[in-house]
């Protein structure tokens, strides 16, 4: 099943609706975490927080944002072989509630268990909800439109979600805040179950399902590691040995091996053949570009969500707003440019679109981490500035993520076969995973080093990757449609012939 012509706000077919609502709902509590998380993780213990230190509550947005991107090839390759991708976002659903429940318990372990659910069912959600983008679309020409629009969606949440859960959690209480959120989410399992009609039959079985052998070696082999895992973990927190530092670094570690792991495992699966892996080799590039470009976004929830708390001047009209409410600046542009760009960004780059596209991408943020050195050079220790500044580099980080991820989720359905769709998408999302799990590590370096020197330096390599992605667009089209001679793909032809 596909969608026919294209898709527009003003004419959606029943599945369309029903994903671009799904989405909407689910992303709420992500980017209300995402707004509070760093504030929650430092306020003080008596204040409902969890009392970490500076530099641990900045790392553990990308230690926990690496650890449910980590987890997203499981989440693809769960929909992909066991559950089938609907299925598979409603049960996504239920562990986020589950986690958001956690985290309202006003005590540490609730965090401690709330923060790995949250980020479980995060994984398992995201991917097959965008297989299913593509599944529903399948060789349409409004396919990469359609996603554009999708994130009008999510930026609703985005700019909402600040605004209600900050406000809950730095005025009244995280608890309530939280709660909130798993409120939502709960209505997200509710629509997405009573709307399974509008998919007919996309998504109600796994594409490639296990034979009953495969069962068992999954069952056998990954039931004890996680057994082992689970029971480490246990030990290490009982001995006091798991604190919140070792936990990040752990995590950290993690998210750079599995990323390397779960690469080699697909491109070594023995139903690709050579064209495929030749696709698959060429898109590692789109990958580690991907993971450069989360890496430095995901500093808006950490660095640059303490520097909104501790540098800029939040007095509007004699009341200050929280801190976190910044954060609904970059949804707010995106909800302005979204419409614009998804009618522009078809026609950018023409048959070299997936490589001129990721490298405005990281020109943009590159650029937004420039005016961000300046902002830190400027900056005087207990003196505040305007939040222009970090309006300016959130509006980079609105154009390069509108851009980026709309090119990577599309060209993702282009590399293998159907029936490896999820774990296409889920190693997108593996790969940012990779980004946000350097970056808990890397955002220690801005305890050592001037702020201004660490932003200039990230700016400077973000904009050199940009550079090498559009010197090399010829070799990544030659990549990418390895095996499928000179025909272009349907983001090629739909750039070629302009928005419909």
């Amino acid at each position: 099943m596909s969608a026919a012509g294209t898709v527009s706000l003003h004419r959606m077919p029943r599945w369309y609706r029903t994903l671009f609502t799904s989405d909407a709902l689910e992303r709420f509590g992500f980017y209300g975490l995402q707004a509070t998380l760093v504030l929650y993780a430092s306020a003080p213990e008596a204040e409902g927080g969890l009392g970490l230190g500076t530099a641990d509550a900045a790392s553990l947005f990308g230690a926990w944002i690496g650890f449910m991107f980590m987890l997203s090839l499981a989440g693809g390759w769960l929909g992909d072989r066991v559950l089938g991708n609907r299925r598979a976002l409603i049960a996504g659903c239920v562990v986020n509630v589950v986690g958001y429940l956690c985290l309202a318990v006003p005590a540490g372990w609730g965090a401690v268990i709330g923060l790995p659910l949250v980020g479980l069912g995060g994984a398992v959600y995201k991917p097959n909800h965008q297989a299913m983008i593509n599944l529903m679309f399948g060789g349409s020409a409004g396919r990469e439109r359609g996603i554009s629009l999708m994130y009008l969606a999510t930026q609703v949440s985005a700019l909402l979600a600040p605004v209600v859960v900050g406000y809950l959690g730095e005025r009244v209480s995280w608890s309530l805040g939280f709660a909130v959120a798993a409120f939502v989410l709960l209505v997200t399992a509710v629509q997405l179950t009573a709307s399974a009609g509008s998919f007919g039959d996309v998504g109600r079985r796994p594409g490639r399902p296990l034979t009953p052998d495969e069962r068992r070696h999954v069952v056998r082999r990954y039931g004890i590691a996680g057994v082992v895992l689970v029971v480490a973990l246990i030990v290490l927190g009982l001995a006091g040995l798991l604190g919140a530092g070792q936990a990040i670094a752990l995590v950290g570690v993690l998210s750079v091996i599995v990323p390397i792991v779960g690469y080699v495992l697909l491109y070594r699966n023995r139903a690709l053949d050579g064209d495929d892996r030749r696709r698959l080799r060429a898109f590692l590039a789109v990958y580690l570009g991907a993971t450069l470009f989360w890496m430095i976004v995901a500093h808006a929830a950490s660095l640059l969500n303490l520097f909104a708390r501790d540098h800029v001047d939040r007095n509007v009209l004699g009341v200050e707003i929280p801190a976190s409410w910044m954060q609904a600046a970059t949804p707010l542009l995106m909800l302005l440019l979204a419409p614009v760009l998804a009618v522009a960004l078809p026609a950018l780059g023409g048959r070299h679109h997936v490589a001129v596209k990721l490298a405005t991408g990281l020109l943009l943020v590159g650029a937004g981490f420039l005016v961000m050195a300046v902002a830190m050079a400027l900056t005087e220790p207990g003196t505040r500035v305007s939040p222009l500044w970090l309006v300016v580099v959130y509006f980079t980080h609105a154009c390069g993520e509108i851009i980026i991820a709309a090119v990577t989720i599309s060209a993702a359905a282009d590399v293998l076969p159907p029936g490896f769709l999820g774990r296409t998408l889920g190693m997108l999302w593996l790969f940012a995973g990779l980004g946000g799990g350097l970056g808990s590590a890397l955002v220690r370096l801005a305890a050592v080093i001037p702020e201004w020197l660490y932003f200039l330096g990230l700016g400077v390599v973000a904009i050199a990757c940009g550079l090498a992605f559009v010197a090399g667009r010829r070799a990544l089209v030659a990549g990418l449609t390895a095996g499928r001679g000179e025909i272009a793909s349907t983001s090629d032809r739909q750039g070629q012939e302009g928005p419909a």
